[in-house]
């Protein structure tokens, strides 16, 4: 593995990051705790990698029909590594003081994720080359980032809803995997290679959502220069997606 290889990997996690902490421009999170989560998606990688072990052990493997395909993608791969992602989260910044605005979730779980997805294209770079690398960049990497999305968006309300905590913990952790599952179905299922395509179109459609709950929450902030220097409890509309 090359060292330019290796920057190549490194380098789109980096780009994403940089541009969640400009977009959080109302209340930036202190940098060390930014480095706190990247580092814990970064960590985060070795649980997830056992339990995927494990669940391969079972028997559930990629040359398997649909059914192997599904449980696969949903189960021993995609919850697998969102849990794992929450549970960083849930530790290195949910309960701390710098998690003061519903945008937070998002950036916090972005960072873990981008961690995760940091390390993850090393290790496929040491495997596979260069060709690999650069394809994840435009594909692997943004799909993370637009899972950690999902997940911060519901943590972000549930730091501040404290009566649908619970709920929107689930529904962060079941719309990263329904998302992260599909895409990777897409991709592992080898019966119809047609429909690899559709795991592009997955993202297409989670980027319109992601796009909308940045938005949904950096309206929110109580830093924002408006009229309003509190969080609206009466609106809480129902999430874009869960």
């Amino acid at each position: 593995m090359t060292a330019l290889q290796t920057f190549l990997a490194i380098l789109p996690g980096i780009v994403f990051c940089l541009w969640m902490f400009w977009r959080d421009r109302h209340e930036r999170e202190p940098f060390y705790l930014l480095l706190l989560c990247f580092f814990a998606g970064v960590a985060s990688a070795y649980p997830a990698i056992i339990l995927e072990r494990f669940g391969q052990g079972l028997g559930v493997g990629s040359d398997g029909g649909l059914f192997d395909m599904f449980i696969l993608a949903f189960v021993v791969v995609a919850f697998s590594e969102e849990l794992v992602k929450l549970i960083a989260v849930m530790l290195c910044a949910y309960p701390w003081k710098p998690f003061n605005e519903p945008l937070d979730g998002i950036v916090y779980s972005l960072m873990v994720s981008m961690g995760f997805a940091t390390i993850e294209n090393i290790l496929y770079s040491n495997a596979y080359g260069m060709e690999t690398v650069i394809l994840r960049a435009f594909t692997a990497v943004p799909a993370h980032a637009m899972f950690g999305i999902i997940m911060g968006y519901h943590l972000g309300w549930a730091k501040f809803k404290p009566g649908k905590r619970i709920q929107h913990i689930l529904l962060g952790l079941g719309g990263a995997v329904l998302v992260h599952g599909a895409y990777d179905f897409f991709l592992f299922q080898q019966m119809f290679p047609q429909l690899s395509f559709l795991a592009l179109v997955t993202l297409g459609i989670t980027f319109i959502y992601t796009r909308r709950m940045i938005r949904d929450h950096d309206g929110r902030s109580p830093f924002r220069e408006k009229e309003n220097d509190v969080l609206p409890e009466e609106n809480d509309p129902s999430p874009p997606m869960a």
